[in-house]
């Protein structure tokens, strides 16, 4: 501590320190402002932590009206919201403004209750959905595990990109085919069970629709459709459609 006087900072030090005793006269050195140690009690520090939690959880209340000016703090209002009509409009006002790209994606995120019952939740997953109008060309590779001929044919005119059966295990393992999607029939199961760490989420599974009979709706949802996977425990990030 800087100060220009010890005095200044505890009154009457000068007087103390001169009637101090000297080293090694036998009687010890008074401490007049120094506080007694005193004992911690238990759970007094996972108290003090506690109050500290609560003090720093402040919510910010928010107001009641609605800002009146462009040039506002919006933590203190509640965040706007538009219907469907309103928000592509808006969109649509922006892409002009910004001069971006009229095809731009538009992208949604969704926000789910994984709760369940007995504090548990539900586990992150992964799917793809045929939407009722699609915004792109692209298709995706499809890879479709049979070793019935008359399958196979099917699988063939119904787009896939490669059609086979155990064959086809080793290329796959070695990185010499790669595809987007992969489908099966129960039949092969058993023998795909060396790729299950391999493709892992991307493993045939009747619960992702992508093991069953009906080879040509299981190739037009993973050709056409759109993945997407719960990120962050809760949300859906994806896009939807171009503006």
């Amino acid at each position: 501590v800087l100060a220009p006087r010890r005095g200044w900072i505890f009154p009457g030090l000068d007087q103390r320190l001169a009637t101090a005793p000297a080293l090694g006269s036998g009687a010890p050195p008074s401490r007049p402002y120094a506080a007694a140690a005193k004992t911690a009690k238990k759970g007094s520090q996972k108290t003090k932590q506690e109050e500290t939690k609560k003090k720093q959880v402040t919510k910010r209340r928010l107001l009641m009206s609605k800002p009146v000016d462009d040039v506002y703090l919006t933590w203190y209002y509640e965040r706007p919201s538009y219907n469907l009509e309103e928000a592509v409009g808006m969109l649509k006002k922006f892409q002009e403004l910004d001069f971006t790209h009229p095809k731009q994606y538009v992208y949604i995120n969704v926000f789910l209750d994984m709760a369940l019952q007995k504090k548990k939740k539900v586990d992150p997953f992964a799917s793809a959905v045929l939407l009722p109008y699609r915004f792109t060309d692209e298709t995706n590779k499809v890879l479709v595990f049979t070793e019935n001929e008359q399958e196979a044919e099917i699988a063939r005119e119904n787009g896939a990109a490669v059609v086979g059966g155990v064959e086809l295990i080793k290329w796959i393992l070695e990185d010499e085919i790669q595809v987007d999607f992969y489908v099966a029939v129960p039949a092969i199961m058993p023998k795909l069970i060396p790729l299950r760490n391999k493709l892992r989420r991307k493993y045939p599974s009747a619960r992702r629709n992508s093991l069953g009979h009906d080879i040509p709706k299981m190739l037009q949802l993973f050709r056409e459709g759109l993945e997407y996977m719960v990120e962050d425990e809760n949300i859906i990030k994806t896009r939807i459609a171009r503006v």
